[in-house]
């Protein structure tokens, strides 16, 4: 592993154990081995997994909790299909500012309609850029690196445990997502 390759998967870790410091319950996401992670990209047709990607879903790539809730994210739901669909997407927009989508890996498809993608000439990169495909709205890059996509997407459980705790006050039945939250209480 060289150190560039190192520092992105130790930021990735380090992201990781901030939300879960923070109350996110780890029982509830489950990594991907290498294995996935390589079947995965291959079903892309990707050339290789950057290092911050590989990093991250080893740590949520099969559960990923409440990281991107409501967005497929992890080795066994993001494949071939949600290439082509990211590659669909792409085509019907204007302009097309990646320099090799075809090499592209997707990272999330969230509802069939926005994509978090790394531009194939990019994958070589420990921790490229990530860019967004909408449908009806365009391609632009949003995160300089994969680490900083990991950060900004992480579940901001400070909010999450807030809802909560305002939910038991007013006797609501908890949320869905309530068991994948601990609380200072619950402790």
């Amino acid at each position: 592993m060289s150190p560039d390759e190192r520092t992105s998967a130790e930021a990735i870790r380090a992201t990781f154990q901030r939300v879960i410091s923070e109350g996110l319950k780890p029982e509830f996401m489950a990594g991907a081995s290498d294995d996935q992670i390589d079947a995965m990209a291959a079903a892309q047709g990707a050339v290789r997994v950057p290092a911050a990607f590989r990093e991250a879903l080893r740590l949520i790539g099969l559960e990923h909790g409440l990281w991107l809730a409501g967005s497929s994210l992890g080795a066994a739901v993001v494949g071939q299909e949600e290439k082509q669909n990211a590659l669909a997407t792409l085509a019907q927009l204007e302009d097309n500012p990646l320099a090799d989508a075809e090499g592209m890996l997707v990272l999330v498809e969230h509802q069939a309609y926005s994509y978090h993608v790394v531009d194939g000439v990019d994958l070589h990169q420990a921790d490229p850029p990530v860019w967004v495909i909408t449908e009806g709205e365009g391609t632009r890059k949003v995160w300089p690196s994969v680490t900083s996509w990991f950060d900004s997407t992480a579940p901001s459980v400070r909010k999450y445990r807030s809802r909560l705790r305002l939910a038991r006050q007013l006797g609501d039945p908890p949320p869905r997502w309530a068991q994948l939250i601990r609380l200072d209480e619950d402790r």
